[in-house]
């Protein structure tokens, strides 16, 4: 049994690190919000806590990422690999799944969307701005 469970988990994160490695088309992405001066506080720790910290809150976080303070959110999960590049959200994993760009990554996972809705384009505009204005 024991072996089971390993090979299940080494099969998840196997395939789940070969579809976040696949070529992703940025011109896909909604473009960044206008808006200036975004904090994760005050713009960006609302948007997640509707869709994503059921599952990326500080009880049992899928892929050991979290999404509950501005730190955790930018270091990413188990991949080790930066979920947010601050200036650079064209480069952020966050978005590229949150945009639907990488099959079988995406965020909130299709089969789970009645329960979490995924994030609008104007959401992942503002997630861009952010990331691009620093990630403050």
């Amino acid at each position: 049994m024991k072996l089971l469970t390993f090979l299940a988990v080494f099969s998840f994160a196997c395939c789940g690190a070969l579809a976040a490695d696949k070529p992703v088309d940025v011109s896909k992405l909604p473009p960044p919000a206008a808006k200036k001066d975004l904090t994760y506080d005050k713009d960006i720790k609302p948007l997640l806590e509707k869709s994503c910290i059921k599952c990326h809150g500080p009880e049992k976080p899928k892929s050991k990422y979290r999404v509950d303070s501005r730190e955790a959110l930018i270091k990413g999960g188990e991949s080790e690999e930066a979920a947010v590049v601050p200036g650079n959200s064209a480069k952020s994993r966050i978005i590229h799944f949150s945009a639907d760009l990488v099959e079988d990554m995406e965020m909130p996972p299709l089969d789970k969307r009645e329960k979490y809705p995924p994030l609008t384009k104007d959401q992942i505009g503002l997630l861009r701005a952010w990331i691009d204005q620093g990630a403050k």
